[in-house]
């Protein structure tokens, strides 16, 4: 009987279907445990990325059931935004057909990996009965004051044809299209207060202990908290007030001018008809062109314009000239800082560029500070000078002093500032959820009545091909009625950044059948929140960071009862093969490499770095072509066999031949013993074992403990096949040895057996299933409890061995049984008795003698 892993699959998919074993209700009598993995954008196939995440998320899934626990596992689909949006110009079809078709290819394959989704509990984000609560939130919001308009210079990609949030720009290219740049535009944008909770959400990051550190880290660095002092600069000539953030009140009386953010909304207002507007005005659009990163960079020379007006510094009421600087960003602070060109290399090479004043205000114990000589700025600690009230005092023990003094006198207070921006969550594309917000020229800005929701996104309009959103051209969309004055009116065209409908998708897999409100309060309390969440690092800022703000938002709404979504999560490594390059025809296919060679001109192939796969490197393996050749099962052991899952996994076409091998051996150990252990039940303990049989049940229970903490406390499935993969040679072993083979024999052969079908089962549910129906189970194997081991099968026999010293007794030690001589050996030489009788004397010999006694000649 050979393996035949498409027919197995087939039939235990049938099986698992036909018998809703997948679905899961609520069950109070239960302990719940909500195991997810991050949804897929439905790009048309599923790559080996997601096999490996998916699969690991199943181990668990069906692990957890198994050992008794009321288990949510379900699967949706990221569904709007800009990809399929352009797919679908690329191929002249609309973005619905283009994603739906897409969505029904790749279910299809997660059911062909044996994935144990609850399928009743599908979702797809562009359905009207999913963002039609996303829009009633929003309007909560927006009444509230969480969202808002406003002008501003936001982030745009030239191809995405839209608005970036500043999460989505790295390294100043847009997160999509890693080569191309983004520009800086000014106009309207939709916010959310993301920073109205910037202070808890850091908080409670070190209350996350099953979230990895280097997240919790980059979010914190992302939030970004500073404590400090704003202070008031008041311009000359003018009624306004500028105000900076510092964290470094202590160098105010050292502030010699003022720089500017050239984002910054008053520039343009302060310098209008000076002479400098022109060169000022050239220098912003010069300026906003260049990266955020690189206007900030060290290795970035610090420029600027005077724009020709003055503010007083508050504290010494000297008049200091107002510059605009490339290196002052506005999402930092208040876009505005003070200049201590004495106290900071960067104002220091700056003043010295532009002929600016200098005033030492902290004084060096290890020299006199001379503002005529310095060739670089003081930035170490000491006493403060020119302070006034405040000389003599250390700089750092005066902050809070100098603070208080501001506050005082009306000239700034203390404060805390965060790094991180209000979520910008205005996207001028088509494929994405409307914005249900009504403009009209009496009554203003009105919110549509939650009556009127969901505002469904028009499904019969046809794409333009520059990108841009047909919304804003379409009057049968935008146009419309004023509810509070009944006069025309226009709708928002604008739609939701996409990443607002994945901050709560996985609440509404709790009850997406809810047609009262976004959730049902019984069925989300007893599933929220997520006990594991599955997913790639590179979400660690965008989709996990608003995913812990939104669950907040709808906590304080009262749909939730939850601070935070996910008590644990795991961030998967890549999966990453070498590049094959031809000189000619650059990056290749697998099938354009014969022997070496490029098929297609001849010339040698040059093989590159393990890097991640993409389509772009040509170094992707498609695994359906796999499921085909070798079966799901193959495919899902080899993604969880070649690397821990927080690790880089190296693809490797051996390790994928070795594990269908691994299977292979698996199945002739059940199909070659079928008749033996077809006749008998497993060891149940009663009757004395000889010691090789004995050994063989010790390690199917060091099998059963390994692979169960492998899998509860570490994910290490690797580790845990590793050990079942022990146990099958060990019970080769014993089977191709010259044992009696009696009843009690083919007992503990059944129970290596068993077990060894049962702990694979998570990681190959289907040829699992079908051994263990072969081995006359009648219940299916999902629907086992999973097995613990036994402590006294893990005892292990003692035998007393004698140590001599040229021949004398002088110690006696105790050795489990199945000690080789090696091994007593290192046993005995390690006895502190007999150290100390053969101290500093050379030893001539070790003799182990029958197991029994060891004769160390000295």
């Amino acid at each position: 009987m050979t393996y035949d892993p498409q027919t197995i699959e087939a039939k235990w998919q049938a099986f698992w279907k036909t018998n809703n074993l997948f679905k899961v209700e609520e069950d109070p009598n239960k302990d719940k445990y909500y195991l997810l993995e991050m949804f897929p954008y439905p790009s048309g196939k599923i790559h080996i990325g997601h096999v490996r995440n998916y699969t690991i998320g199943d181990v668990v899934a069906r692990y957890k059931r198994m050992r008794g626990m009321n288990v949510l596992h379900p699967m949706g689909w990221d569904a709007f935004g800009m990809p399929a949006e352009n797919a679908a110009i690329e191929n002249n079809t609309h973005p619905a057909k283009w994603t739906y078709g897409n969505i029904d290819a790749m279910k299809a394959q997660l059911i062909r990996m044996g994935f144990s989704y609850d399928w009743d509990r599908e979702l797809a984000t562009c359905d009207p009965d999913y963002y039609r609560w996303e829009q009633l939130v929003f309007l909560r919001m927006y009444k509230e004051g969480l969202a808002y308009k406003k002008r501003t210079y936001v982030n745009w990609c030239d191809q995405c044809q839209t608005v970036l949030a500043n999460e989505q720009v790295e390294n100043g290219c847009c997160w999509r299209h890693t080569d191309l740049e983004v520009n800086i535009k000014e106009m309207d944008s939709w916010f959310l207060k993301i920073t109205d909770y910037a202070e808890e959400i850091l908080a409670d990051s070190d209350r996350l202990p099953g979230w990895p550190e280097r997240v919790l880290t980059m979010q914190k660095n992302w939030i970004g908290k500073s404590i400090g002092a704003i202070i008031r600069f008041p311009m000359v000539g003018s009624e306004e007030v500028v105000e900076v953030f510092t964290t470094r009140q202590d160098t105010v009386f050292g502030a010699t001018f003022m720089c500017f953010a050239p984002e910054h909304p008053l520039v343009k207002g302060m310098i209008t008809g000076l002479p400098q507007e022109e060169a000022v005005l050239d220098f912003i659009e010069r300026t906003l062109k260049m990266d955020k990163h690189v206007r900030t960079a060290d290795f970035t020379v610090k420029e600027g314009v005077f724009t020709g007006r003055y503010c007083k510094n508050p504290v010494t009421g000297a008049e200091i000239p107002i510059y605009v600087a490339n290196f002052v960003l506005f999402d930092y602070g208040t876009g505005a800082v003070m200049a201590v060109p004495t106290h900071d290399q960067r104002d220091f090479e700056f003043a010295k560029k532009y002929d600016l004043s200098l005033r030492v205000v902290i004084s060096s114990p290890d020299e006199d500070l001379d503002e005529m000589t310095m060739t670089e700025a003081y930035e170490g600690r000491g006493a403060l000078v020119n302070s006034g009230p405040f000389d003599g005092q250390p700089n750092l023990e005066a902050l809070d002093s100098i603070a208080q003094y501001l506050e005082d006198r009306g000239m700034g207070h203390k404060t805390t500032n965060f790094r991180i921006r209000d979520w910008g969550i205005s996207r001028q594309r088509y494929w994405g959820a409307p914005i249900p917000i009504i403009y009209c020229d009496r009554c203003g800005t009105v919110p549509v009545p939650e009556e009127d929701l969901p505002v469904v996104l028009p499904l019969d309009l046809d794409m333009r091909e520059n990108g841009g959103s047909p919304l804003p051209l379409e009057p049968s969309f935008f146009k419309t009625v004023c509810p509070q004055c009944h006069g025309d009116a226009r709708r928002e065209t604008d739609t939701m950044d996409t990443f607002v409908e994945s901050s709560w998708y996985f609440d509404r897999y709790a009850c997406p059948d809810y047609d009262k409100g976004p959730l049902d309060p019984e069925r989300v309390d007893y599933w929220m929140p997520v006990d594991q969440y599955i997913g790639g690092i590179e979400h660690a800022i965008l989709h996990l960071l608003y995913s812990r703000f939104y669950t907040r938002v709808l906590d304080d709404y009262g749909y939730l009862k939850v601070r935070e979504p996910f008590t644990n999560l795991l961030t998967q490594g890549m999966v990453c093969k070498p590049t094959e390059e031809c000189p000619e025809h650059g990056y290749l296919y697998p099938h354009e490499v014969k022997e070496g060679l490029c098929a297609r001109c001849g010339k040698e192939v040059i093989t590159g770095n393990s890097v991640k796969m993409s389509k772009s490197k040509r170094n992707v393996v498609d695994p359906q072509e796999l499921i085909d050749r070798y079966g799901a099962d193959t495919v899902r052991m080899f993604c969880l066999f070649a690397s821990p899952p927080e690790k880089d996994l190296e693809w490797s076409d051996q390790g994928v031949d070795g594990s269908y091998r691994f299977l292979n051996r698996v199945w002739r150990l059940v199909t070659e013993s079928l008749d033996e252990v077809g006749r008998v039940a497993g060891y149940d303990g009663e009757v004395d074992l000889s010691p090789d049989v004995r050994a063989l049940h010790r390690k199917t229970h060091e099998t059963i403990r390994k692979v169960t903490a492998d899998i509860e406390d570490r994910f290490h499935f690797n580790t845990a096949i590793s050990a079942v993969m022990e146990l099958v040679n060990e019970t080769n072993r014993l089977l191709g040895g010259r044992e009696k083979r009696n009843e009690t024999f083919w007992q503990v052969i059944r129970e290596a057996i068993e077990m060894t079908v049962v702990l694979l089962s998570p990681i190959v549910p289907h040829v699992a299933e079908e051994m263990w129906a072969m081995l006359g189970n009648t219940q299916c194997l999902m629907e086992a409890s999973w097995p613990s081991h036994r402590e006294e099968a893990l005892a292990v026999e003692k035998r007393l061995v004698v140590i001599q010293v040229n021949g004398k007794v002088r110690s006696r030690i105790e050795v489990p049984s199945d000690y080789s001589d090696e091994q007593i050996e290192a046993e005995a030489m390690s006895d502190d008795r007999l150290l100390r009788f053969v101290a500093r004397k050379p030893i001539k010999r070790v003799i182990v003698i029958q197991q029994k006694l060891v004769n160390v000649v000295v």
